[in-house]
């Protein structure tokens, strides 16, 4: 059975992070030149918008890869005018002028739209990585409403370590929150345009080695720590047929999907796979402690989204991007807190 969603929500209060790089991070809306947007079809429209914040036409190239059919890709190329701003209906996916973009989603699909700049008028790679910015927006049958701007890795860092520090976020009952949304997915290849266009073609649909193995704990309000298990972040569901081969592989974790519940207090929005199964911690820190990814070098991004919900049309959702964080030939030996 492929557990999807009941309602969808979002994250009320900050996220803490933290990453193995030295870099800027960016506010969500600063420019760059990729975004990863989050986008759901079961029983729900979903809208990524992204907007040419250059004067100079670009072209950009658009993946998107559908959890539901074992992460299958499809992608098409599109241009964007100076300070042009168009929104792709993932439902009808149309290019900027108008016509078919060659995409048709079927109905139940969810995953991940990337969007990255390939090409700029002007020929300026400085122009190119900061070109453009993207949000996304998912409509729910029974009125849920959620909007977040898209996440990305900066163009520009500097690597001071070997060693992936932990990575956090909060979470809390406020407003009658019962139930979240973890989202997690690793991106490789993903191009620095800072020195060249650099790989367009990025990668998310090979599970094998694709994917973020994590430590979870929670942290309550008094600072005790409750040791949970191991999971692994992937762009899979519980039916696709690689799934068994990702485990025994990664042989650190029991349990792997693009999408979590928190704990038995708040757990996910179709009584998904828990971070923290037998938990009931109301209000506290998740703490996420990398162990291995399946990527070596330094074109790698792990993006996560967090959202938590009341079932009833309230919630937000908040969002976190590690770039460059996978530095020691596949294996993380986190310092802890």
């Amino acid at each position: 059975m492929n557990l999807r969603y009941l309602t969808v929500g979002l994250l009320l209060g900050p996220i803490l992070f933290l990453s193995a790089v030295s870099c800027t991070f960016l506010e969500s809306d600063t420019e760059i030149f990729q975004f990863a947007a989050f986008y759901d079809l079961s029983n729900r429209d979903s809208f990524v918008q992204v907007t040419n914040t250059s004067s100079s036409a670009v072209r950009v190239h658009v993946q998107v890869f559908n959890v539901d059919n074992n992460c299958n890709e499809n992608n098409f190329y599109d241009n964007l005018t100076g300070n042009d701003t168009h929104v792709y209906n993932l439902k009808d996916i149309q290019t900027n002028d108008g016509n078919p973009s060659g995409i048709v989603l079927p109905g139940g699909a969810y995953g991940v739209v990337v969007i990255t700049a390939v090409d700029i008028t002007d020929n300026s790679a400085d122009a190119l990585q900061n070109s453009l910015i993207s949000n996304f927006r998912v409509i729910g049958s029974n009125g849920v409403e959620y909007r977040a701007n898209s996440q990305g890795a900066a163009a520009s860092f500097t690597p001071d370590d070997e060693e992936a520090e932990d990575i956090f976020f909060n979470y809390n009952q406020d407003g009658g929150i019962v139930l979240s949304d973890i989202i997690g997915f690793t991106l490789s290849d993903v191009g620095d345009p800072l020195f060249e266009p650099g790989p367009v073609e990025v990668v998310a649909a090979d599970i094998l080695t694709s994917y973020l193995a994590v430590d979870v704990d929670i942290l309550d309000l008094n600072e005790n720590i409750f040791s949970c298990r191991n999971v692994i972040f992937a762009c899979t569901d519980q039916d696709n047929p690689l799934l068994e081969e990702l485990l025994a592989e990664v042989g650190v974790a029991s349990v792997a999907s693009f999408e979590y519940g928190i704990n038995n207090a708040i757990p996910h929005t179709m009584g998904g796979e828990l971070l923290c199964p037998g938990n009931n911690i109301a209000e506290g820190i998740v703490r996420l402690r990398p162990i291995e990814s399946g990527d070596e070098g330094d074109n790698v991004g792990f993006g996560l989204y967090v959202g938590l919900n009341n079932g009833d049309g309230r919630g937000s959702m908040d969002a976190h991007w590690v770039s460059n964080l996978f530095l020691d030939n596949n294996l993380i030996s986190p310092d802890g807190i």
